[in-house]
């Protein structure tokens, strides 16, 4: 089971410049549910505010909701922790100008630090110590349209991919973004069933059939605790 810190109302934040403050929608301490750290425990930094309208979304209560901090007391919340893990996500974490200083922050102090981010902003500036978790949307998504395929040339070995698939229309068109770009060569690529759409089983036979150089991933917060906030 998680414990969650609830942010609380900074309004001494609002006078610091952007780069220094941060909305914050949640700073929790779970285990990790993605990823190739799954099962390990972590402290997920979750901001406020997306660009997207993902037609399966699961985080949309962060899409407006949240409490300015200074980015000084989110390093200090971060490590009353005491966790060598953290992952900063959203909503979209790179909309906010703070973002960048605090993921750089975060790799200063001595943390192994992830980033999850939609694949729609440009990851180029990301301190290079942090592990880029780098989503691909699909056309289920409602919003394929948005990704920023340059990203896919910025991958390195110690980043990662994630694609949500809604349905076998998404399967067959991420099977072939994979393999045509051989994107497993660049870096561990995830494919993740939409909860209640998509049949994990279905999508493993898929998989397995194909030979596909991809990881099946189910989100582990959601089995344990069912996905909600602070989990």
């Amino acid at each position: 089971m998680s414990v969650a810190a609830a942010p609380r109302s900074l309004p001494a934040a609002l006078g610091l410049p952007v780069e220094q403050r941060l909305k914050v929608n949640e700073i929790f301490y779970s285990l990790q549910g993605e990823s190739t750290r799954v099962g390990r425990p972590c402290v997920l930094i979750r901001l406020t505010g997306c660009h997207l309208r993902c037609t399966w979304c699961d985080t949309a209560y962060a899409f407006h909701e949240g409490a300015w901090r200074s980015r000084q007391e989110v390093l200090e919340t971060v490590a009353a922790f005491g966790c060598p893990l953290v992952e900063l996500t959203g909503g979209e974490p790179l909309l906010q100008p703070g973002a960048l200083p605090l993921l750089a922050a975060l790799c200063d102090a001595g943390y192994e630090v992830l980033l999850e981010t939609s694949g729609a902003v440009d990851i180029a500036a990301v301190d290079p110590r942090v592990r880029r978790i780098v989503d691909v949307k699909c056309p289920g998504s409602g919003e394929a349209e948005r990704n920023l395929w340059s990203n896919l040339e910025l991958l390195r070995p110690t980043d990662e991919l994630k694609l949500v698939l809604a349905d076998e229309a998404d399967y067959l068109w991420a099977r072939d973004l994979v393999l045509e770009r051989a994107l497993h060569r660049r870096c561990p690529v995830h494919f993740s069933p939409v909860g209640g759409a998509l049949d994990p089983a279905l999508l493993a036979e898929w998989i397995l059939r194909d030979r596909l150089p991809v990881r099946l991933q189910l989100q582990l917060h959601k089995l344990l605790w069912g996905g909600r906030p602070g989990t």
